[in-house]
């Protein structure tokens, strides 16, 4: 039986995305899965897979901002800008406070430009970065912007030559929380690298809501059914507004049709993306409005029941 729906993940530490793709695709027996999101092996944290159609909405939750809670340390830089690398460089922290910490942190909210990690899965040239990186080569890479919603420092401690600031970070997709880290102890005036992250949120799915690998299959092979653990396809879509229509205009979404927006309606800005839902609450389709008085089907789900 094919499963549409949402499964969030806690990915443990050890396995890639694509390892606990792999390892689900044999648990829950489906063939049409994804994650929505790479974690790095060495992180740990919230991972919702997508399942039958579900996979068709994955795009929209890696648009989602993410948060994580992790440590860095100042004084040291690996060339991996993580704890799995070799030490580049070594600085004793002297006459570093919380105040001067927080003050930097300030700097990294809103907007900012971050460059790719050499030991990254982004692609120059058609090869990913962290292949060349292993071969000892280093290229030019493009700066991106990514976005920081929120950053703050939970702990800040002396350990000896060296000093550990414990952060808590929402962000956008595409930011490098490793990059981030050493960013902050540039602009401390230190070398510095991540020593440990957790997800700790996804779009709308918290770690309370994740079940480990052990946990799903345990539950499958005692109850047979997923049910418990799946989540509908727009829930991860909460954040689009919502059209409910009457059953005669749901047959006419189903077909692939334009529908007309009509002035009782709330008012929809062009290209804003809809959920489209029956009256009985079936979640029917994703239109895109075209002008004030017409939406067009981007994505039509015809065979997902609510």
């Amino acid at each position: 039986m094919t499963i549409h729906g949402i499964i969030p993940v806690m990915k443990e530490k050890g396995y890639t995305s694509h390892d606990v793709v792999a390892k689900l695709r044999r648990i829950m027996k489906q063939k049409k899965i994804g994650h929505t999101g790479t974690l790095d092996p060495s992180v740990e944290g919230v991972l919702p897979i997508c399942m039958g159609q579900a996979t068709r909405v994955a795009e929209y939750v890696l648009e989602l901002p993410k948060r994580y809670r992790g440590s860095m340390v100042i004084g040291v830089s690996t060339d991996t800008q993580d704890q799995s690398g070799v030490i580049t460089e070594t600085k004793a922290v002297t006459h570093l406070s919380q105040a001067q910490v927080d003050e930097v942190f300030t700097q990294f909210h809103d907007q900012i430009d971050q460059l790719p990690p050499m030991f990254s899965a982004v692609k120059v040239n058609g090869k990913r970065l962290y292949e060349m990186a292993r071969q000892g080569k280093e290229v030019e890479r493009k700066s991106r912007i990514v976005q920081i919603y929120e950053l703050t420092c939970l702990k800040f401690e002396h350990k000896g030559a060296t000093a550990e600031i414990h952060f808590d970070v929402q962000c956008s997709k595409g930011t490098y929380i490793r990059t981030l880290c050493v960013d902050i102890g540039k602009a401390l005036g230190y070398p510095a690298h991540m020593n440990h992250l957790v997800r700790t949120e996804s779009g709308p799915f918290r770690i309370d809501d994740c079940y480990t690998l052990a946990e799903i299959e345990a539950w499958i092979e005692k109850e047979a059914s997923p049910n418990k653990m799946i989540h509908g396809l727009d829930t991860v879509l909460g954040h689009l507004p919502a059209l409910i229509l009457p059953d005669t205009e749901v047959v006419r979404v189903f077909d692939g049709c334009s529908i007309e927006l009509t002035p009782d309606q709330p008012p929809f800005i062009e290209n804003q993306l809809l959920r489209v839902y029956s009256e009985a609450g079936r979640f029917c389709a994703l239109y895109r409005v075209q002008n004030p008085n017409m939406a067009k089907p981007e994505k039509v789900f015809r065979d997902v029941e609510s």
